[in-house]
């Protein structure tokens, strides 16, 4: 098992890697560059090359069954879900097979209406403490279901 964090906006990489260390688990926090490595005995960077999608690529080549991707990138979160990967946003919300494809037309329909002026900004809502929380519970239930076989 391993857990994967598209590390690059990651608001939450201290948590995910708190929790993991807890279960004994590699950590691979996939970035084009900027972060320094963690100090933890169980985390590695993953430095790619720069590119629009270059760290997607890596993590969705290198997810599958049994492995945990945090990412707020739903094309990402699509891609690790089709690959058997479990797959959390920053909040905790899992993405599932039977999720992933509205939210992902929901993305898709706000991109083109931001696009066409129908819509200003994007982005969701500013994150929180709740949210962190959220996140920890959320991530702790995957890992117990995970060691479940579930």
């Amino acid at each position: 098992m391993t857990v994967f964090i598209d590390a690059d906006a990651c608001p939450v990489k201290d948590e995910a890697i708190r929790v993991a260390e807890r279960h004994r688990t590699r950590i691979l926090l996939v970035c084009d560059g900027g972060l320094r490595r963690p100090l933890s005995e169980w985390a590695e960077l993953v430095i790619v090359p720069e590119g629009p999608d270059a760290a997607d690529d890596y993590i969705a080549e290198h997810a599958g069954p049994g492995d945990i991707c945090i990412t707020g990138d739903i094309p990402l979160a699509d891609r690790c879900v089709k690959a058997g990967a479990r797959v959390l946003d920053h909040r905790g919300t899992e993405f599932t097979e039977s999720s992933i494809g509205s939210k992902l037309a929901m993305r898709d329909l706000m991109t083109d209406l931001r696009s066409a002026g129908q819509m200003e900004g994007g982005g969701g809502k500013p994150f929180g403490p709740r949210d962190r929380s959220d996140f920890l519970n959320g991530l702790e239930r995957v890992f117990q279901a995970l060691k479940r076989g579930r």
